[in-house]
């Protein structure tokens, strides 16, 4: 790692690596990172339990305040917020939704540098939705005027710069339900054509026959950066960089790198095992998934891209003991040579 680099590990402060990398993780507010991220006394009153059934299985999940995210960038440079995946920012007669308020609240505490990553509401970038244990289809798919009036805009208006990027997660597609890659490349033309130009937008593609050549050509096209994602069915993070021509192809020259769950297990299996999050789950941080990682910090730093990698706690049982992990690996890398 350059000399720019810096990991306090008693304090685990990962904000300022390099001018070119930004740490963070998906989400924030977890109670099982007091004594790592959060003060242990300062939100002794605050602390909130909510239930979140997963897999069949009931889980109780300890939430600090919204104020928080204040703490939280003390540490980090970026924070991906999951939340804005499940609901619009407003309403079909314009009025903001629950969503909003939250996402307004989080604007009050952040600092001028403090950057955010939203997930764009999945009713505009998945083909089928689940509804009552069905997976239906989507009619919104790709609706360019839904996801500007109620998603861009008053993201934009209520965020400004603060935005880093917006990730367009599609879900993965079954066999049966695949489109070939040169019918998905014509839909997301269409798609990116119809929206604001705006170089912030990145797109998770969770199936790996779309990782094509036509889809490739289009987000280049429109200065559409590729999400690397750590994900239960998508091949290897280099594999996914290697396929897309070891291009970063972000207008804007952010990419973005999300480590989710490890490969080849479940969503449900990997939440159970890494709840309540408070340390890591000995056997499941891949240490591949560590390696890959450094290896595109490097790469982006040499392409003078800046890279955004995000850590949710799924990927091994805490996300900040995971980004220790991975700073420690670039600091050996450096001292080696």
């Amino acid at each position: 790692m350059p000399p720019e680099a810096r990991l306090d590990p008693d304090t685990f402060t990962f904000r300022d690596l390099h001018p070119d990398v930004s740490l963070g993780t998906a989400s924030d507010r977890y109670a099982g990172w007091i004594g790592q991220i959060y003060s242990a006394d300062r939100y002794s009153n605050q602390i909130k339990s909510r239930k979140n059934r997963v897999g069949g299985q009931s889980f109780i999940e300890r939430v600090l305040p919204i104020e928080s995210v204040q703490e939280y960038f003390e540490h980090f440079g970026v924070l991906e917020l999951d939340f804005t995946f499940y609901r619009l920012l407003s309403e079909p007669d314009g009025g903001p939704t629950q969503n909003y308020h939250v996402l307004r609240q989080y604007r009050r505490y952040l600092g001028e540098d403090d950057r955010l990553i939203l997930k764009v509401p999945q009713i505009i970038f998945a083909q089928k939705l689940r509804r009552r244990g069905e997976f239906l289809e989507n009619r919104d798919y790709l609706n360019p005027e839904i996801f500007t009036r109620h998603f861009y805009e008053p993201a934009a208006e209520l965020l400004g710069e603060h935005i880093r990027g917006f990730v367009f997660e599609q879900e993965y597609q079954r066999k049966k339900d695949r489109s070939p890659p040169e019918r998905a490349a014509d839909d997301l033309d269409r798609f990116f054509e119809s929206i604001p130009r705006d170089d912030r937008y990145h797109i998770e593609l969770r199936t790996e026959s779309l990782l094509a050549a036509p889809v490739f050509e289009v987000m280049k096209r429109h200065g559409v950066g590729q999400v690397l994602s750590h994900w239960t069915w998508l091949p290897s993070l280099r594999r996914q960089f290697r396929l897309s021509g070891n291009a970063f192809m972000n207008r804007g020259g952010n990419s973005i790198l999300r480590l989710l769950t490890p490969r080849g297990m479940r969503y449900e299996e990997a939440y159970a095992k890494a709840h309540p999050f408070d340390r890591l789950v000995e056997g499941m941080v891949n240490p591949q998934m560590i390696e890959d990682t450094a290896a595109l910090i490097g790469q982006a730093i040499q392409q003078k891209a800046r890279i955004n990698v995000i850590v949710n706690n799924r990927a091994g049982g805490n996300a900040p003991l995971i980004a220790r992990q991975i700073v420690s690996r670039l600091e050996g890398s450096s001292s080696t040579g």
